[in-house]
């Protein structure tokens, strides 16, 4: 009879230290973004973002050491062509609302995704829960800041490709692996090059403009996208979900610390909710949620 190995705990860790590492960096690099947004605007930012971060993801990853087969074309190409209007949507957000409402809104994508289907009246809890988040977040529960409606609505746009997103990914990684990242990030930008390429074109030769689009480019793109892939390999479905919740109070913070947005305490409350909405659906989920690796 053999023993069962016992994960050392600084291994067993280390995938927690990567996926929270990974929701830092994206938050980070959404403020760095949000910067860059008066000169490039969304659709230039992102453009450059995706661009960047298929360059890097292609020199640390070298996907052509594994291509994708015919069968696995049409999912890989879902995932690059949801990744790239994911971020658009969530930049053009970005652009109108703050970045701690503006994550928890797309948030709320893969928690429907979560629950869809469900008959268990404890998802139907969680839904209803997210929905009040939603609700404390929507333009008219606080008049008086001036929540642009229009960022909201595209907020929740970025947030049902989110859902879609996570089903591609799983497909698509399921013959590639890590290497997914590198080629849906390089079909991604492909994608956004039409929507930005006239914005950013001017500004490709200004080295600071192009320094802050490389910082974007690895702390939202390349760094996360990686870790996400390799942390996904070794985690449980259960606790990525479970972790992945800290998102929405990680923008709120970046938000706050970075650029000095400042939220109503009913702003605060409906992150508050969406995380709650999302804990609770991932501690209480009877199979793993579906997820990208």
């Amino acid at each position: 009879m053999t023993s069962t190995p016992i994960a050392k705990p600084e291994a067993a860790a280390l995938p927690i230290f990567g996926l929270l590492g990974a929701i830092l960096s994206v938050q980070v690099g959404a403020a760095f973004a949000k910067g860059l947004f008066p000169v490039l605007g969304a659709e230039g930012t992102t453009m450059l973002r995706l661009a960047i971060g298929a360059l890097m993801l292609a020199a640390v990853l070298r996907p052509w050491k594994i291509m994708p087969t015919r069968r696995g074309l049409p999912w890989l190409a879902a995932y690059g062509v949801t990744v790239s209007v994911m971020n658009l949507l969530f930049y053009a957000a970005l652009e109108r609302i703050p970045l701690g409402i503006c994550v928890a809104l797309e948030f709320t994508g893969p928690l429907f995704v979560a629950t869809l289907g469900s008959r268990r009246l404890l998802d139907l809890v969680w839904v209803g829960l997210a929905v009040a988040g939603i609700v404390l977040l929507s333009p008219f529960a606080d008049v008086s800041r001036g929540l642009d409606p229009v960022g909201v609505l595209l907020a929740l746009a970025a947030g049902g490709c989110w859902g879609l997103y996570i089903i591609f990914a799983q497909k698509a990684g399921a013959e590639l692996g890590a290497r997914t990242s590198a080629y849906g990030m390089a079909i991604a930008a492909l994608v956004a090059l039409p929507f930005g390429f006239t914005a950013a074109v001017p500004y490709l030769t200004d080295p600071n403009v192009m320094a802050g689009a490389v910082v974007v480019g690895l702390f939202s793109s390349a760094l996360p996208f990686w870790l996400e892939m390799m942390v996904l390999a070794r985690m449980p479905a259960k606790v990525y979900g479970m972790i992945v919740c800290l998102e929405p109070a990680g923008g709120a913070l970046t938000g706050f610390l970075f650029l000095h947005e400042s939220l109503s305490a009913s702003q605060c409350a409906g992150i508050a909710a969406v995380i709650a909405a999302a804990l609770g659906a991932a501690v209480t989920a009877r199979a793993p949620i579906p997820s990208p690796g």
